[in-house]
């Protein structure tokens, strides 16, 4: 698959990690003094898919790198990130690629650090194996990182939503046992009642995966099937 492909893709799949509402609201009180609790209350918003606006997310992130925020906050540092992540994406559209790489570069940098302090953070794991698939590296080390974010989080829904999103357009170049666990949290999510994103993901899914996709559909007993596919129809209308 060419780079720029894979780019894209990767890049719609991880804003998706941000928010797909499209709900724009100000976090000037947080851009003006960052505090734990604003920060904490900044990444609830994010993690509940709502999204800031482009200036206001500037306006915040170089707020906290001019005070150089505890790497070990991981409330701060996963809002930072989550901030990040569609400014990167816009670079990515605009075809700005300074802007791109350097904001790839600080997601990269950010990651790294709160690691440092927080080894089972499972979706910073996520968050580097997006960044791989972004510079098209579909290999072992990349899937090792999505591994890793299974092993720190399997059964937490939040990061299951987001994982699916971002591990399903990728899903035919997964090894098998990567390949299957994919499959198994999108079946397990439609079980137990988080169909919307599932049903996003298929719909967004090539042919290939979908065939993938159906066989775990079909697994599921009738009603979860028919939800499933109620859901589908909501939102191909």
């Amino acid at each position: 698959m060419p780079r720029l492909s894979v780019g894209l893709l990767a890049m719609r799949s991880l804003t998706c990690l941000v928010g797909c509402l499209g709900l724009a609201w100000g976090i000037a009180n947080v851009a003006r003094g960052e505090t734990f609790d604003a920060f904490l209350g900044l990444e609830a918003r994010l993690l509940r898919l709502e999204t800031v606006s482009h200036t206001n997310a500037i306006t915040t992130l170089n707020s906290a790198a001019a005070r150089d925020l505890n790497a070990c906050d991981d409330h701060a540092q996963h809002a930072l990130m989550l901030l990040e992540i569609p400014l990167a994406d816009a670079a990515l559209r605009s075809g700005t690629v300074q802007e791109f790489d350097q904001r790839m570069d600080s997601l990269e940098a950010r990651a790294r650090r709160t690691l440092g302090c927080a080894p089972r953070d499972s979706f910073v794991w996520l968050l580097l194996f997006g960044l791989e698939t972004e510079h098209g590296l579909l290999d072992e080390h990349a899937f090792n990182l999505l591994a890793m974010s299974y092993d720190t989080s399997p059964n937490e829904a939040w990061i299951a939503v987001r994982r699916i999103v971002v591990a399903i357009p990728v899903v035919s170049f997964a090894p098998e046992p990567i390949q299957q666990r994919i499959l198994t949290e999108f079946q397990n999510l439609i079980r137990r009642g988080f169909v919307e994103m599932p049903a996003r993901s298929y719909l967004n899914a090539s042919a290939r995966t979908r065939a993938l996709l159906q066989s775990r559909v079909e697994e599921l007993d009738p009603r979860r099937q028919k939800t499933f596919s109620d859901t589908l129809q909501k939102l191909r209308s």
